[in-house]
This record gives structure tokens, sequence and C-alpha cells, in this order.
């Protein structure tokens, strides 16, 4: 890995900022003051010091978002705010990417992370990771549709023809004639949930995601915070 690299992914700043750093001559390698950015450098096996604190370097980054409406679930976009735009500097500055995506009214649970294979895990097809949803929706759901989410429905606008589905119906409001359901899929098909109610006749009204594998949203992140995943939550995920 470049010294600029290992630099500005452990939070000194810009790549820009990093080489103004270097020429400080207050960074060493092994004892050695170093100030091209280019030299490359093994962070499990040479000691980088700047200022004669040692560089304590982590090659990843594992955070979960309570992800607000608004904001779209990518790494930038010239019309929208992004998840990353969310992010303190020492954060964005490893270059994570959120694990799958929420649209852009959808609020929840988002993983970010700049590990691919986590990434690869999660999203795979093969392993069938649930994802649970808690949704508002305009109608009535009934037991019919219980029964047709346990067997996939078919997405009208593309005829495709979803995994089997959970769907647990958490109350119903006759006289305001919605319902309140919580959802587990195992896909993430565009705009899947929205799509697979209106394929029973129904409108999804507001959307949150609650978990993603053993996962659970932590309650106490206020909309658009964030936090880093503890060691015990980041096993789950990888054993998920």
């Amino acid at each position: 890995m470049r010294l600029d690299k290992l630099l500005a992914h452990s939070g000194l700043g810009t790549r820009k900022e990093v080489k103004k750093l270097l020429k400080k001559k207050i960074v060493e390698v092994n004892e050695l003051v170093v100030t091209d950015p280019k030299v490359h450098v093994d962070p499990e096996v040479d000691q980088v010091t700047v200022s004669g604190e040692t560089l304590d370097y982590q090659e990843f980054i594992y955070l979960m978002m309570n992800k607000p409406q608004g904001v779209i679930s990518a790494t930038e976009d010239n019309m929208h705010e992004t998840v990353i735009d969310l992010l303190e500097m020492q954060d964005s500055l490893q270059e994570p990417h959120p694990v799958g995506r929420l649209d852009i009214d959808t609020e929840g649970l988002l993983i970010l992370t700049n590990d691919g294979k986590l990434t690869h895990r999660l999203l795979s097809p093969k392993h069938h990771v649930d994802k649970l949803y808690f949704a508002e929706i305009d109608g009535i759901v009934t037991e019919e549709d219980q029964r047709a989410f346990e067997q996939g429905v078919t997405l009208d606008d593309d005829e495709y023809h979803t995994l089997p589905a959970k769907l647990e119906i958490v109350s119903v409001n006759e006289a305001d004639q919605t319902s309140v359901i919580k959802l587990v899929i195992q896909e993430g098909k565009f705009h899947q949930v929205k799509r697979m109610m209106q394929a029973v006749g129904k409108e999804v009204t507001y959307l949150k995601r609650l978990q993603m594998g053993p996962l659970k949203l932590d309650e106490q992140l206020e909309l658009g915070a964030y936090r880093e995943l503890t060691s015990e939550e980041l096993e789950m995920l990888r054993n998920a």
C-alpha cells in the first residue's frame, strides 16, 4: 500500500494534505524519515510513526447508520445528498460504500464498509440473508396477502417472481383503510417492498428497515447518525 493512502485512510487528511505532512519530515517508516508519498508499506509488517506516535492502522471500517429520508444510498451523486456525505471526514477517507441500498424515501438500518468480501457475502443471492422491514400501508392487508407472499409474488412491471417472504400483520385500521406490517425478504430488487405490495393492490406510505441478517438497528441512533459495529455484531454478520 502506498504511504499516502495509508496515512489518509488513518484519518490524517486527504491525499493532498498528507503530502504536505510528509514534507514536514515527521513521518517515519521503520525509524527512517520518509517524504515520498509513493513509497509502499505493509501495515502488518512496517512500523509507521507520525511525530513519534505509532500509527494504529485499520484496513477495514464497519459502520451502522440509521439512514434518514431524502438521502440516497450511493457513494456520490450530482443531485442528491448521499449517505457518505453524512460521515465525518476521518470515516469517509476510508472510502466505505453502502451494503445494498435503501430508497431515497426509506429510513433505517444501513451498513457501510470498505470490506468487499463482507459486502458480497451479505448481498449474494445464494446466501439468502433476511432483511426485516416495518411498513405503513394504504389498504387493508389480509391473510390472503400473507399466503401470497409465502408463495412469492410476481412483480407486474418485469414479471419477476420473488422468493417466498414472511408477512406479519401488526395492525389494521378499518376506518382509515390502512395497515401496519412487518416483512422479511431475502432479496434486494429495486423498490422491492413497494412493488410487492403493489402486486397485491396496496401502497407503501412509510418504510423502515429494522434488521439485516442478525444485525438489528440500534434504536438509540437518531436519523442520520451512525456508529462503528461492535466486534460481536461484526462476528454475527460474518457468520450470517
